[in-house]
């Protein structure tokens, strides 16, 4: 990146002021106070409330004038269908519920769903009652055929089944419910089953959307986002374990693969592939929009399942990202193949990438570029789809906030693991916006254009999963945390919706070696004095795959300065010194001339997924022909990431 536009960029933008608005609203407690006051514990504990308040104000909206429609619209006060008609927006609130201690709905919300929600019949009947008042329902409800996105209902229905029933099955979590008889748990099990179609492609990698009554259909487009395609493994692998099934976890595991073993030699992916073909049709790659949760998962998956192949592939696509795509405090997406600058671009969903880093131990970076994106918030109120880092204007097209989370995020994480109470007056700055900004009569509006604020009748289901949730997490971290994630009695790693997924035994196979905060391994000392107590997560692994203390790039030259920005202290074990994916794990790089081709015919489609369902090549036989594995059809292993 030439240094042109970086010395425009972050000078001007550390000097953007923060939103200032006029408004007669009763309910923002700390508008007298300028963003250089600090919040204390007490308006730490009455931001945390009023954050409490921001949830049910939306939580009690949707009930009231949408449920069971998807969605809220909370100027008109009415409801939509957005996603399949699973009455979404409770689905996805259901995990909020158990953490703010509200045992009455949470018991009738799971109550509820478990007696009416069925996959076989894709929509709710609109004439149903509440969950809050609990009745005997019909299963009179109407058909309607609907195609899904595979990426959106993993995350947001499976992901939000499997946390509340992980919640509502375990005496240890305080909020067991008595009556509860695993009704969550065998309604995500039949979702995922009818989703496992969308695997069945020659390189593993998922279709971007399913019938949930007939499989794929026939016209299905086979262009699938990175994003879509690789954020699956944590709420499918979840379900291997508590079902014994292994493939849900093999699908989606191999769908990773597959999108790994088609990286550019620089070990960058692109945006969007062919599933058929693994040719990338879009070769942009960053860290934000059709990517983002495709790095997340693969450490995520690690941190949940302990294994070390995930952290692998982790440590090699971070350190291509940082070498290529960081330009210090900003990220940009490049050619995937040549790492030319595509887009001097700061877009939305980048702004979880601080927190990622957290979870890895890598700090400083995260600290930078946190304090970078959220310039961005205080100029406008809001972040903006996309923010032009050469012009440091709002790119054309891009001027919404549809409520995304991904910032609060990280201001969450990056408080948990410094304590700098900086971060509480970020997250202070976000409330005041929301409440100023995106405030309606029956919920939170998303914002049209940041520069006018002007309002859109709409609310997305992750506004109660994710933003509010992140929020609540910080101020009652500052207040003396009592909850399920911070004093419960697991490590709980957060899915890409934010929902909460714990590292019980039965489900993590990874044994403590660090001490935790969040997922963050403090001490990155290289010595190996720890590693005596570090079982190898695979007993059949030889002593080549003992934790090793430090990062090695094995790509870059010692000296270079990525690497030296990169090994701080406090970072994830895990990677054996000298030893790259491909070799530890046999998975060689592919081009998009040794997949199969593209064909026309159903009759062909179908053959060629039975003869071509390898999705990697080991190293001995890279030079032969990609091996078969017709076992089982769903052993093969366009959306793009709204999260």
């Amino acid at each position: 990146m030439e240094k042109t536009w970086k010395q425009r960029c972050l000078p001007m933008l550390l000097l953007l002021s923060i939103l200032s608005a006029d408004t007669n609203h009763n309910n923002i407690i700390f508008l007298r106070r300028t963003a250089a006051d600090g919040v204390t514990p007490e308006e730490a504990t009455h931001l945390r409330d009023e954050v409490r308040e921001m949830f049910y104000h939306a939580f009690n909206g949707y009930m009231e004038h949408a449920f069971p429609l998807d969605e809220l619209k909370p100027l008109s006060c009415g409801g939509e269908d957005s996603l399949g008609g699973y009455a979404l927006t409770l689905i996805d609130s259901l995990d909020m519920l158990a953490l703010l201690g509200d045992r009455e709905r949470f018991t009738s919300s799971v109550d509820w769903i478990g007696k009416n929600l069925r996959f076989d019949i894709v929509k709710i009947s609109s004439h149903v009652t509440p969950p809050i008042i609990l009745v005997e329902q019909s299963n009179d409800y109407p058909f309607e055929n609907k195609t899904v996105s595979v990426f959106e209902t993993t995350i947001r229905v499976l992901g939000g089944l499997l946390s509340a029933h992980l919640i509502a099955s375990d005496y240890a979590t305080g909020m067991r419910i008595p009556s509860y008889d695993n009704q969550l748990f065998d309604l995500a099990e039949d979702l995922a089953r009818r989703m496992l179609p969308a695997f069945d492609t020659p390189t593993g990698i998922p279709f971007g959307s399913v019938n949930l009554l007939y499989g794929v259909d026939e016209q299905e487009s086979r262009i699938t986002s990175t994003a879509g395609g690789g954020t699956l493994t944590l709420e499918f692998g979840i379900l291997s374990r508590l079902t014994n099934d292994p493939i849900f976890e093999q699908v989606t595991k191999n769908a990773v693969r597959g999108l790994w073993a088609r990286r550019s030699k620089l070990n960058l992916v692109g945006a969007h592939i062919n599933v058929f073909t693994g040719e990338w049709t879009q070769k942009d790659a960053g860290i934000g929009t059709s990517i983002d949760s495709f790095y997340e998962y693969l450490l995520k998956a690690y941190l949940l399942f302990g294994d070390e192949e995930y952290l692998f592939i982790f440590q090699e696509a971070y350190a291509a990202a940082m070498h290529y795509l960081y330009n210090d405090p900003w990220y940009v997406e490049v050619n995937m193949d040549s790492a030319a600058i595509v887009w001097p671009l700061f877009n939305s969903l980048q702004a979880f990438w601080p927190g990622l880093q957290v979870l890895a131990g890598d700090i400083d970076p995260a600290i930078r570029t946190h304090a970078a994106f959220f310039s961005v918030w205080k100029r406008y109120g809001f972040t903006p789809e996309g923010f032009n880092l050469a012009t440091l204007t709002v790119q054309q097209g891009q001027k919404s906030y549809p409520l995304r989370p991904e910032l609060i995020e990280s201001t969450y994480w990056l408080y948990k693991a410094t304590r700098d109470p900086r971060y509480l007056d970020v997250g202070r700055d976000m409330v005041v916006s929301l409440q100023y900004g995106a405030r309606c009569p029956c919920g939170y509006c998303h914002i049209v254009d940041v520069e006018f604020h002007k309002k859109e009748d709409h609310m997305e289901s992750f506004f109660l999963a994710e933003t509010v949730k992140y929020l609540w997490l910080l101020f009652d971290l500052a207040s003396g945390p009592d909850n399920l994630v911070e004093n419960g009695p697991y490590k709980y790693i957060f899915s890409t919706e934010g929902h909460l997924l714990p590292a019980t035994p039965q489900i993590s196979l990874l044994r403590e070696h660090c001490s935790y905060l969040g997922a963050y391994c403090k001490g990155g000392s290289n010595e190996q004095e720890s590693r005596k107590s570090d079982i190898s997560i695979h007993p059949q692994e030889n002593n080549a795959s003992v934790l090793s203390g430090s990062w090695v790039h094995s790509s870059y030259p010692s000296d270079s300065s990525f690497l030296k920005s990169t090994t701080t202290s406090g970072l994830m074990k895990g990677l054996c010194p000298g030893l790259t994916h491909g070799q530890k794990y046999g998975i060689s790089y592919l081009d998009a001339t040794s997949t199969v081709q593209e064909d026309h015919s159903t009759h062909q489609r179908e053959n060629e997924a039975d003869s071509h369902s390898l999705l990697v090549v080991s190293q001995q036989s890279a030079d032969n022909s990609l091996s078969n594995n017709k076992n089982n059809d769903h052993d093969r292993n366009v959306q793009e990431s709204s999260e």
